[in-house]
């Protein structure tokens, strides 16, 4: 820093540490006398060890009553006990980034999870940041390829779109991930593993995404074990992650698996604070971080992020509150479908539930023609599938219905993908025009 730099900051430099004491520990909340602090700040909590000496546990300041600081800490609470110290930074969580992080795994602070110290070259960022100006946002003209048929060819995203994947438990989210993670044309993959079990974040690393996608990969996992401050943190910290990218020019791909567990974090410090129960339980400011969250990805003068964020519905109901909260920010949205999933037709993504809200501005009028097409004579056939099955309808009564029943065995194989399967955009697109001009007798 030069020297009329250094000069600029002096008058606004701090010369004391301030400083509290526990008062109480309820539940998952730290009570403190102070330090003076703001909403968000980071404090550390030393606290004397069973072994001897003192170790340093972090915690973040999340409320207030009367001239009480309420803390939420970032790891599970051992030892604490009344009238321990707490320092007050003054600063909200900062995390290191830069290139040199491309193919590692970190936690929600940004340390690698495998113990190894962070590499050199890494400049400091909040994790917090506003969301691009909306004036500042260029429009989405630009398509990505994704690698997977049914997406490329029947719900093309742009290149800053911001997609949900939604479905319940067990019906192929992360894998649908890992095959876009390999595939896909964007500079870089940035994927936070939010709420995970222990088993998946392996799992995942070694078999959806492979040593290939790693390559050209930021992982942020944080547990299902972990606080809930922990599992928040992972999903600002793995989008302030894509935001440096982005900001350097790049097309950043953020995946983030599941923004539900996000919500039932936040309803967890909600609750714990003594916020009241709204909507099923969740809290306000549920519904109020998740705008917060996920406008900051998308365009901006610089760069791009796309981003897709699964949601975890529960008993399969789309229109569950963080559902339709999220289905309402978002640019469009994949449903997997588990009667698809239970045929064997896997990625199991019903093109007629779902939809990309600019595909209709950035693909060519062939394309899209094609599309719509195919989408109804799907439709007609799911419609009559019932009366098909049991004989109640007989061919030549409907033409629609007549040509539905030809082209539904087709389109059913055009929507399967294999796990490992590549497929390039172009290749895509010409099949779905050649399938919607074609004959489905022949």
């Amino acid at each position: 820093m030069r020297a009329d730099q250094l000069s600029e900051h002096i008058p606004h430099m701090t010369t004391f540490k301030k400083y509290g004491r526990v008062k109480r520990v309820i539940g998952l909340m730290i009570e403190s006398q102070g330090p003076e602090s703001s909403i968000g700040d980071v404090c550390f909590i030393h606290v004397p060890s069973s072994r001897g000496g003192v170790s340093i546990m972090k915690a973040e300041v999340v409320g207030f009553r009367d001239e009480i600081v309420v803390l939420m800490p970032y790891t599970n609470i051992r030892e604490i006990s009344i009238g321990c110290l707490v320092e007050g930074t003054g600063k909200p969580l900062e995390i290191k980034v830069g290139p040199a992080l491309i193919g590692k795994v970190l936690d929600s602070m940004g340390e690698p999870i495998d113990g190894s110290s962070l590499p050199k070259g890494l400049i400091t960022t909040w994790t917090e940041q506003d969301p691009p100006n909306p004036l500042t946002r260029p429009p989405i003209h630009e398509k990505l390829e994704v690698g997977v048929k049914a997406i490329d060819g029947m719900l093309t995203v742009g290149n800053g779109q911001r997609v949900g994947i939604f479905a319940g438990s067990g019906v192929g989210k992360s894998t649908l991930l890992g095959m876009i993670a390999r595939n896909t044309k964007a500079d870089l993959n940035v994927i936070a593993l939010i709420g995970e079990r222990g088993r998946e974040v392996r799992e995942f690393i070694e078999r959806d995404l492979g040593p290939e996608g790693l390559k050209r990969s930021i992982v942020v996992a944080a547990t299902s074990d972990q606080p809930a401050l922990m599992r928040i943190k992972g999903a600002f910290t793995a989008t302030a992650i894509a935001e440096y990218f982005r900001d350097r020019g790049l097309n950043v791909m953020l995946m983030m698996d599941s923004v539900t567990r996000v919500a039932m974090a936040q309803r967890e410090i909600g609750l714990a604070v003594g916020e009241p129960p709204a909507t099923r339980g969740y809290t306000p400011s549920v519904f109020a971080i998740l705008p917060k969250l996920l406008e900051r990805t998308g365009t901006n003068e610089h760069g791009s992020i796309t981003a897709f964020y699964t949601v975890l519905v529960d008993g399969d109901d789309m229109n569950e509150p963080i559902a339709d909260a999220v289905r309402g920010i978002l640019d469009g949205h994949i449903v997997l479908d588990r009667t698809l999933a239970n045929k064997g037709q896997y990625p199991a993504i019903n093109v007629l539930k779902s939809v990309s809200r600019l595909m209709n501005h950035i693909s060519d009028d062939d394309h899209v023609k094609a599309a719509e097409k195919l989408r109804n004579l799907y439709y007609t056939y799911n419609k009559s599938e019932d009366l098909i099955n049991i004989g109640a309808y007989k061919r030549g009564t409907s033409k629609e219905i007549d040509e539905a029943i030809q082209y539904e065995p087709l389109i059913t194989e055009y929507l399967k993908q294999g796990y490992l399967d590549k497929i390039h955009m172009d290749e895509s697109v010409d099949q779905i025009i050649t399938l919607a001009n074609g004959s489905a007798s022949k």
